[in-house]
């Protein structure tokens, strides 16, 4: 999966209410869950403009708290992708195969601010970067952020979320027509839910 797919799956932590209104922030803030430690299993679908036949991937996906994030694809073929605060780093085949440093891609650290201050449950950076619009009901929400600066909104479009007590659900379209969806599973926290091996991926 590529980097901006990344973002959105990050992205993915944010939520929201029911008729078109502003969206609640506090409310949406309350409704998620913080673990130390998050980790599932992803789906992930993309339908290119001009192609019918989307490709189709899925993977593990684990949330460490103040360290970073790891997204595992298992098929169609072997990649992991480490975010953190200061750089996305590619790693195949135990090596790191791409870095995109924070420091010197203003959009990967536009992105990487986005994601930890959603993971942090901080959703006061997303009202400066997105127009939120959203429902929220009987503990379930949906989402719709729209990027509020154009290169935001070149490297991932438009998306929407909907979950509850987790992100259930990513949708992201992009400029080109290209469409992403994926969807959340089988999410485990605390002590167990990161292997030996995916921790070692954060040292």
């Amino acid at each position: 999966m590529n980097t901006r797919s990344l973002l959105c799956s990050l992205a993915l932590l944010a939520l929201l209410p029911t008729a078109r209104a502003a969206a609640p922030v506090q409310q949406i803030q309350a409704t998620l869950a913080k673990p130390a430690v998050m980790c599932g299993r992803f789906d992930q679908t993309k339908q290119l403009t001009g192609i019918k036949k989307p490709l189709q991937a899925y993977g593990r996906f684990c949330v460490l708290k103040g360290r970073g994030i790891l997204w595992q694809t298992l098929q169609p073929f072997p990649s992991t992708l480490r975010i953190t605060r200061d750089a996305i780093v590619q790693i195949q085949d135990g090596r790191v195969a791409m870095k995109l440093d924070a420091q010197q891609e203003p959009v990967v650290k536009m992105i990487n601010s986005v994601l930890f201050s959603l993971l942090a449950g901080d959703l006061s950076q997303l009202d400066q970067l997105f127009e939120l619009d959203g429902s929220l009901r009987d503990g379930h929400w949906q989402v719709a952020l729209k990027a509020r600066q154009p290169a935001l909104a070149k490297a991932i479009g438009d998306i929407s979320l909907a979950g509850a007590s987790y992100v259930d659900k990513v949708s992201m379209k992009e400029a080109s027509g290209d469409r992403t969806d994926i969807s959340f599973s089988a999410i485990k926290t605390g002590e167990g839910a990161m292997t030996a091996e995916e921790g070692a991926l954060f040292d």
